[in-house]
């Protein structure tokens, strides 16, 4: 009963999926979520955050507790009179310790100076990861869109061969036509389904391109919404000059926000490198105590005489042995309850304060800070490169698209021009046909040319569109149909 119920869910999602249509803004929005760069992306700018929260804590003063508890065997110093004994003992001590940095050379500001620019950068990292995909996606989305117009052209293409085939075989039956013309039409009909063939296989590959680029399951229902691409709003050329647009561009991408927070971040780390070459001074606090007991206890002493200890000393040339009382001692094991008998005193007893300041001066280190300082300023100059040719690259990249809007824009009209002249050129060739003044084979290769030309016009207006909208892209525009 679960199965079959599991079974109708799934057929019900199913059908709900292949019901759902997707337009650029769904694909765009899925995609911002979905795509693995945009995910790594977003887990570098997160690792970033954290790493300004650090920086921030840092001018905080520090606190650690610290206890330790346990028996002590064997000969050792005993805790409480720090002289040596051997017995077994209970100890409990406890520690606490606090401290902050007074001066640093504005070490710390400048760190979190530094950890700020570069979460900023990290952010514009995850945009630009997100346009590069959106990119991508209107890229693979306009080339379904082609290929799906592709497919619609093959199939009235092969509607019109069958309503020709059709005629021609009436005028055979009535004697006007030989059969020829049947055969030279019916290799028609099988060019144009071909064409169709491969048309849809070309749109099936270009969906699961689209699909790898949303990172969606090859198998899942998928289909797009067809806009009519002539009423695809597109800004003209005169407001997509590409000088303009450059300059709006340097403000408004990513990669160019990214790079002027990381030379911002690079000057701070100049600033927190140099600040290691300097003095440090620190305010520390610490508080200890600690209880100690041994497990055995004396109950009584027994004092029996003197005898020598081995020593002598001389007085007057005269030498005279040293004696020491010789005392037996009566001992017995503590009870659990009489261990800790005296706790709180002890610990009371025994409670250490100190505070005081520790002045850190760096004299030799091996040359790290040294070396780390000059690496921060190359590093600084090195971003400035990146940067400088950041610019460069962008700026040849919308001169580069603005040539290839024109190129486009010039193919699409050209386009335009040759279907009407072949679209005139198969109309006054299918009349001639009708009235027996055209031959079969001259009507066909009007036809196809009327095909090649619907074709190639379907691949300039996308092309055209593509071309507009990368514009439109880098002049802040967005992606939309």
């Amino acid at each position: 009963m679960k199965s079959l119920l599991y079974i109708f869910v799934s057929i019900i999602a199913l059908q709900s999926g292949a019901q759902t249509k997707w337009d650029l803004r769904t694909c765009v929005d899925y995609a911002m979520k979905n795509n693995i760069t945009v995910k790594q992306a977003d887990v570098q700018a997160r690792i970033a955050a954290l790493q300004l929260q650090q920086a921030k804590l840092a001018v905080y003063p520090n606190a650690n507790l610290s206890s330790g508890l346990g028996t002590q065997f064997g000969r050792s110093i005993d805790r409480i009179t720090n002289s040596y004994s051997n017995t077994q003992a209970l100890y409990n001590n406890f520690q606490f310790q606090s401290g902050i940095q007074v001066y640093n050379y504005g070490h710390l500001k400048n760190n979190i100076s530094y950890s700020e620019f570069s979460a900023k950068a990290a952010l514009a990292d995850v945009e630009k990861a997100a346009n590069d995909a959106a990119l991508s996606v209107c890229t693979y989305y306009l080339q379904v869109l082609a290929a799906k117009e592709q497919v619609t052209i093959s199939q009235l293409q092969i509607g019109q061969t069958q309503t020709q085939l059709s005629i021609t075989q009436k005028k055979i039956d009535a004697g006007v036509l030989p059969e020829l013309n049947l055969a030279e039409i019916e290799a028609q009909l099988a060019n144009d389904s071909s064409t169709y063939i491969t048309a849809e296989i070309n749109y099936e590959q270009s969906v699961l391109a689209l699909k790898g680029v949303l990172n969606l399951d090859a198998a899942a229902p998928f289909e797009v919404v067809i806009p009519d691409a002539s009423a695809i709003p597109v800004l003209p050329l005169s407001e997509l000059q590409p000088e303009p647009t450059y300059q709006l561009a340097l403000g408004t991408q990513p990669l160019q926000k990214a790079d002027a927070f990381r030379i911002k971040a690079a000057e701070k780390n100049i600033a927190t490198s140099k600040a290691q070459l300097y003095p440090s001074l620190s305010f520390g606090v610490n508080l200890s105590s600690n209880f100690y007991n041994s497990f055995n206890k004396i109950d009584s002493y027994t004092f029996s005489g003197y005898s020598p200890n081995g020593d002598k000393i001389s007085v007057g040339g005269t030498d005279y042995y040293v004696t020491s009382p010789v005392v037996s001692v009566k001992e017995s094991k503590n009870s659990f309850g009489q261990l800790w008998s005296g706790y709180g005193n002890q610990l009371n007893n025994n409670f250490g304060q100190t505070l005081g300041f520790s002045l850190s001066v760096p004299i030799f280190n091996n040359g790290q800070y040294r070396t780390a300082y000059e690496q921060s300023k190359l590093n600084y100059k090195s971003q400035l490169l990146n940067k400088e040719g950041a610019d460069m690259t962008l700026k040849q990249n919308i001169y580069t698209s603005y040539s290839n809007a024109v190129s486009a824009l010039q193919k699409l009209n050209a386009g335009k021009k040759s279907v009407e002249s072949n679209q005139k050129a198969f109309d006054f060739a299918t009349k001639r046909y009708d009235l027996g003044l055209l031959s079969t084979i001259d009507l066909l290769t009007n036809q196809n040319n009327l095909l090649r030309a619907k074709l190639q016009q379907v691949s300039n207006e996308y092309d055209y569109i593509f071309k507009m909208k990368l514009l439109e892209f880098y002049k802040g525009q967005g992606l939309k149909l």
